[in-house]
């Protein structure tokens, strides 16, 4: 089963059925960075192949997109690290390694799962509000964007570890 992709083995136990998508969706970011970071050198976490953004961005973003969409699921603001971290992500830093930015979005992941566990599935239609600009949405649609967007960078983050091995 664990050539299986995630949403493949069965529900993640505790989440909502409504919720198994995310969760699902989530767990595969984890699988997937995990394999295709794991022959990455530290010199080749920053690079730029045609002016793309480095494997570094994306593993910050990611982890960034799921920290922020959550903070907005619960109908919460931005806190000022996360804004710090924000205006972070992409920056060039010799002194994080590859192990360290895994572990971070690892880290994110699980705890958003076990977040999604606690949430009422009643609830996910409720308004929530994306930003500064308080751009209304749904809390359904923080969740969603927050796997699809994860998705999405995992995908560039391939093919910019392919482009450079």
């Amino acid at each position: 089963m664990e050539n299986l992709e995630v949403w493949m083995r069965g529900p993640i136990e505790g989440v909502p059925a409504l919720l198994q998508p995310v969760a699902h969706a989530l767990l595969q970011v984890e699988e997937d960075v995990l394999k295709y970071t794991a022959q990455l050198s530290s010199a080749q976490l920053w690079t730029k192949p045609g002016g793309n953004a480095s494997i570094g961005f994306h593993l910050q973003h990611i982890r960034g997109v799921i920290d922020r969409m959550f903070t907005y699921a619960e109908n919460k603001s931005l806190s000022d690290e996360q804004f710090d971290d924000l205006h972070k992500e992409g920056i060039e830093n010799s002194d994080v390694s590859v192990t360290a930015l895994v572990e971070n979005l690892q880290r994110q992941i699980q705890q958003s799962v076990q977040k999604l566990a606690l949430i009422d599935p009643e609830t996910l239609t409720e308004v929530r509000f994306l930003g500064r600009k308080r751009i209304p949405t749904t809390l359904i649609g923080l969740l969603f964007h927050a796997a699809e967007h994860a998705q999405r960078h995992v995908g560039q983050l391939l093919v910019t570890a392919r482009c450079i091995n």
